[in-house]
């Protein structure tokens, strides 16, 4: 099988994750936010380092509970600045604790995450019929720069972007990729 360029294929996670998930339409709150924790993480490093910790990020961020992860207080900080396993920047680790918070305020202004993320496209996918990627878009431009004035951080257009992506709005899968269906 034909997958996008980008996968590693010696990585068994990578292949699962671009094969499983990645383009996938998702609705789920408890997913959509813990792939906006993820892929804030990812600024300035590369997917494949994110997704060979996502474990350890799952288990030490609380299953991505973003309930628990809104009270979390310098002492879980600093466990979490301690754990080799993850990414520990203070600055991506302090904005996960104030995004959730965000998030949850979102939530119950939109009913749900998914109900406000996917209103930008009327709740249709976004189909890239071409191989021209990109790292941004009006859309992606339009949308952090509405989570940055509601506060959060680690959310600029290319991380927007990605996200997108990864939850499924914008299919951006390469045509002769066996993901790509041209509808």
């Amino acid at each position: 099988m034909k997958r996008c360029s980008w996968v590693n294929l010696s990585n068994p996670l990578y292949v699962k994750y671009h094969d499983q998930e990645w383009g996938i339409p998702s609705y789920d709150d408890k997913y959509l936010f813990e792939m906006l924790v993820l892929e804030s993480f990812q600024a300035g490093l590369s997917w494949e380092c994110i997704l060979n910790k996502r474990e350890y990020f799952k288990e030490s961020f609380d299953n991505f509970d973003y309930y628990k992860i809104s009270k979390y207080n310098e002492e879980k900080i600093q466990k979490l600045l301690n754990n080799p396993n993850i990414i520990r920047n203070k600055l991506k680790i302090k904005s996960t604790i104030k995004n959730a918070q965000i998030f949850m305020a979102i939530q119950k202004e939109f009913g749900s995450f998914s109900n406000y993320i996917w209103s930008y496209t009327n709740y249709q996918i976004i189909k890239n019929k071409t191989n021209d990627f990109k790292t941004h878009n009006e859309l992606s431009d339009k949308i952090s720069k509405d989570l940055y004035k509601r506060g959060m951080r680690f959310v600029g257009t290319v991380i927007i972007y990605s996200y997108l992506q990864a939850i499924g709005i914008i299919n951006d899968h390469e045509t002769t990729c066996f993901k790509y269906i041209d509808n």
